[in-house]
């Protein structure tokens, strides 16, 4: 990543050729894409297909196999389990991601947490958040640097159904933005809200037809 430049035209993440197998079981078997900034891709999978093996190897948090990932700009990423302190408030959390990401205020944070509903609750300690709303943290902490390319595992689970359309909103205003998001789900029924839809099956990733919000593979 470093401080790459990020060119329109050019993929912010580009995937070639990933495998990764535990022992003896294949998990990934070559799987290869291009995000290019403003895209909003999704991939589906059932349970076990590799979705969050995948997404920790985008992130970094796993060596692969074999393959390549490459990477421009800023990472942000958002895994299906919250990585939050229990006696820490919101507001302790954002503070101490400002530090993490050196940002000298933060603006972007409130934002966010203003477009997700969220605003009352910077005092409050994540053990006495729900699991909707500690995703809702979790989302902000990984958004408030304003990062070029959004890495999301599970994004909406445990969501309101207010609070699921404010975060296809703020996906949207992501994209607008230029930002790269890629969603990772075992649920297909959100592809008419997304530019490409892909299905990771037996460790192989394939691009799906939309018709209307439903997904068929091709």
């Amino acid at each position: 990543m470093g401080d790459a430049v990020v060119v329109a035209d050019e993929p912010v993440l580009r995937i070639r050729d990933v495998r990764k197998s535990y022992r003896d079981r294949p998990v990934l078997r070559g799987v290869s894409l291009d995000l290019f900034p403003g895209q909003l891709v999704g991939i589906v999978g059932e349970n076990g297909a590799g979705k969050s093996t995948l997404l920790r190897i985008l992130a970094g948090d796993l060596a692969a196999d074999s393959g390549v990932v490459e990477r421009v700009g800023v990472l942000g990423s958002c895994p299906q389990d919250t990585v939050l302190h229990q006696v820490f408030s919101v507001d302790q959390h954002l503070r101490f991601f400002q530090a993490a990401y050196g940002l000298d205020n933060l603006d972007r944070a409130f934002e966010l947490l203003e477009q997700l509903n969220f605003s009352g609750y910077r005092n409050e300690r994540v053990e006495a958040l729900s699991g909707g709303t500690r995703q809702k943290l979790n989302l902000v902490l990984a958004l408030m640097h304003d990062p070029h390319v959004l890495l999301l595992d599970e994004p909406y689970q445990g969501f309101d159904w207010e609070t699921y359309l404010r975060f296809w909103d703020l996906a949207a205003t992501l994209r607008a933005r230029g930002c790269a998001v890629l969603v990772i789900s075992h649920l297909a029924h959100d592809a008419s809200r997304l530019d490409t839809l892909y299905r990771l099956q037996a460790g192989v990733l394939r691009e799906t037809e939309q018709t209307g919000s439903e997904a068929v593979l091709v």
